[in-house]
């Protein structure tokens, strides 16, 4: 999309965030996948330069830019290691900003400058192995002190993450809670093998009585998560569109060098089609997000405009990444040049934060006027 779109400090940021992906991270890509390696030093770098907490305010420790910046700075990070861009992701909009919105004055002093500078890193565990996109399905509970009892699963960041955003029964209903590593009861018990995005963390945790501080109002966790994975669908689609991204740059320089029949393949109409169709769908995908963003910064509903988003920008990313594969033939199918890495990667965007199907079901709702459109 044409840079005259965004405002200066939106291009600096971008470009921080570029400059870094490209020179600390995407040399590195490959070896954290083949090593199922999360780059804690990498982590701890970004907080230094303020992109843990992009879209948190300057009172609270972040950057405070706005939520679009936000999602261009995943796009980045996601274009080098789409592993990193979850990282990020989860810990900003599932971890930092439930508690910007949800919490006390108090919670919001104590525990939100950790995050935001980096000096911290969040988790948000809602998944049980027995309710996904079910999430009403939970069975893990919390007594009348606060103790919550119970498993989740695939909770990303799960091994690293010194808060956890908790979702429990309460009574009968879920509320929110806030559980600290290292509190009594509390254990990371397996890092799940993953088929990409190979150097975040995915992990089940448990709970045995493991005390807590609660997060909003009493019985407000369903919609606290859903709240909460409303925004967050915004950054895993820009997630996507970095990976998209990343495989059109690759594709494209392929096809400009790999010569067959005398010339470059980049000079076959075959070839030419995959390429103008990929950055067409790129781009379109790429202003579903700013669309999404912009409308979640102003404080408008974006439930639909989040789940369109993210519903096209995941197809894209897992499409073209096929695709690029196509471009380069067997070197694509190869570990020796990203796109196999690209295309493992992609695929889950299609899963988490909301299946396509849930957002599909989010968008038909709406479109037939059976659900609210709610921020």
């Amino acid at each position: 999309m044409s840079l005259h779109e965004l405002t200066d400090e939106q291009r600096e940021i971008r470009d921080l965030a570029r400059r870094f992906a490209d020179e600390e991270v995407a040399p590195h890509a490959a070896t954290w996948d083949r090593e199922h390696r999360f780059p804690r030093e990498v982590v701890e770098h970004l907080g230094e330069l303020g992109l843990m907490g992009v879209c948190v305010p300057e009172a609270h420790g972040g950057a405070g830019a706005d939520f679009l910046s936000y999602c261009l700075v995943l796009e980045e990070l996601s274009r080098a290691d789409a592993g990193l861009g979850v990282t990020v992701a989860v810990h900003t909009s599932a971890g930092t900003l439930p508690i910007l919105q949800h919490g006390t004055a108090e919670q919001i002093d104590r525990l939100v400058p950790p995050l935001a500078q980096g000096h911290e890193m969040a988790a948000f565990a809602l998944t049980e192995s027995g309710s996904g996109s079910d999430a009403g399905a939970m069975r893990t509970r919390a007594d009348d002190e606060g103790r919550i009892t119970g498993t989740k699963q695939w909770t990303t960041n799960g091994s690293h993450a010194h808060v956890f955003i908790v979702f429990a029964r309460d009574g009968e209903r879920p509320s929110a809670f806030v559980v600290r590593r290292g509190a009594v009861g509390f254990r990371v018990t397996r890092e799940e093998e993953k088929l990409g995005l190979n150097s975040s963390s995915t992990a089940d945790l448990s709970f045995e009585g493991t005390p807590s501080e609660r997060l909003g109002d009493p019985g407000a966790g369903m919609r606290i998560a859903l709240r909460t994975l409303d925004t967050g669908r915004i950054g895993i689609a820009a997630q996507a569109v970095g990976i998209a991204q990343a495989a059109l740059d690759l594709a494209t320089g392929y096809a400009k060098e790999r010569n067959a029949f005398g010339r470059p393949i980049g000079g076959f109409g075959a070839i030419q089609q995959k390429l103008a169709d990929m950055q067409t769908e790129i781009e379109a995908a790429r202003a579903l997000v700013w669309r999404a963003a912009r409308l979640k910064e102003a404080g408008h509903p974006h439930t639909v405009e989040g789940a369109q988003a993210k519903l096209f920008a995941s197809r894209v990313a897992r499409q073209w990444t096929g695709e690029a594969i196509q471009v380069l033939g067997g070197y694509g199918y190869t570990k020796e040049f990203p796109a196999e890495r690209y295309y493992r990667d992609a695929k889950v965007t299609e899963i988490y934060e909301g299946t396509s199907e849930i957002q599909r079901l989010v968008i038909a709702r709406a479109l037939l006027g059976e659900v609210a459109r709610e921020s």
